[in-house]
């Protein structure tokens, strides 16, 4: 994912509206323009334009059918950000958090060593 495409997709994402837009389009795979402009209370001019800035970050997918506008969420370009950070912290901390478990258990055992002891 080039950097210019990473800062489409945060952009498109720092705004409440888009991102209540995109949920609107999850719960609803392929509703209609007309649709979202029904559920929100701003123009259809100004939900058009949230549609392109989300469209331009790939983070949604239409379909023209005739007169119709079909959407649906892309949820690669979010992955792939998740992918990019969380891929190498997440075995870091999965080590750690091990690390903590077992040393937790050792202590646990510990106590009862002593009671076999006495």
């Amino acid at each position: 994912m080039s950097p210019e495409s990473m800062d489409a997709v945060f952009q498109a994402l720092a705004n409440e509206k888009r991102r209540k837009l995109l949920d609107f389009i999850k719960e609803h795979p392929g509703c209609l323009v007309k649709d979202v402009c029904k559920e929100f209370d701003v123009t259809r001019i100004a939900v058009m334009k949230h549609l392109t800035v989300l469209e331009k970050a790939d983070l949604l997918i239409t379909d023209k059918r005739g007169r119709d506008k079909h959407l649906y969420i892309n949820v690669v370009p979010i992955q792939m950000i998740h992918s990019r950070w969380t891929t190498e912290y997440s075995a870091l901390w999965a080590g750690r958090m091990l690390d903590i478990k077992f040393m937790a258990e050792q202590k646990q055992a510990q106590p009862d060593k002593k009671r076999e002891q006495k």
